[in-house]
């Protein structure tokens, strides 16, 4: 018997562009459901972009039902107030999501990249480009943020296969290739 489809919201938290990507994933096949991100004016005040963060993840929430919610975790720079804005941006979203009921997973950039790419500090067009061949997309979107976003719910799903946990460890290229087919491009 067939599972049900799965649907995985994923963010890339931002206090001026909020990536966020949906997709869909049936019978180990991912479709894009949604890609994009929410652009917020910097004339508006923290508190007013935090509330429109947080209405953006109710909407999408309402209008796609996902069964899980992903988000990339800060990286540590050397702007403390920066952080601390982006911080505040990831903690909005995670509360629309936990106030769903929606489980949430916290991704480091370095983890996302390795999952997408096998490399952790590829850059953002290299995750574009393993993303498009991936899921055979041909458009690139506008902003960097909405793949990031994209990336973040890819990575998740590949996080959810049993061969690719820690107690599932592979013992060769040939052994992890017959575990997971989909993998291969």
């Amino acid at each position: 018997m067939q599972k049900p489809p799965k649907i995985i919201l994923g963010i890339d938290p931002g206090t001026l562009f909020m990536g966020y990507g949906i997709i869909e994933i049936n019978s180990s096949v991912i479709c894009i459901k949604e890609m994009s991100v929410l652009k917020l004016s910097a004339k508006k005040d923290n508190y007013t972009r935090l509330q429109l963060i947080h209405k953006k993840i109710e909407d999408l929430i309402e209008k796609y039902r996902p069964h899980e919610f992903a988000i990339e975790a800060p990286f540590f720079g050397k702007n403390v107030q920066s952080m601390l804005k982006l911080g505040r941006a990831q903690g909005v979203a995670i509360a629309a999501a936990i106030s769903a009921g929606l489980p949430v997973t916290e991704y480091s950039p370095k983890k996302v990249k390795q999952s997408i790419t096998g490399n952790g500090n590829a850059d953002k067009d290299q995750v574009w480009k393993m993303l498009q061949r991936m899921l055979t997309l041909k458009e690139m979107p506008q902003y960097y943020d909405a793949t990031d976003a994209l990336a973040v719910a890819v990575c998740h799903h590949f996080q959810d296969k049993p061969a690719l946990r820690s107690n599932g460890k592979t013992k060769s290229w040939k052994d992890f290739i017959a575990k997971n087919p989909s993998r291969i491009i």
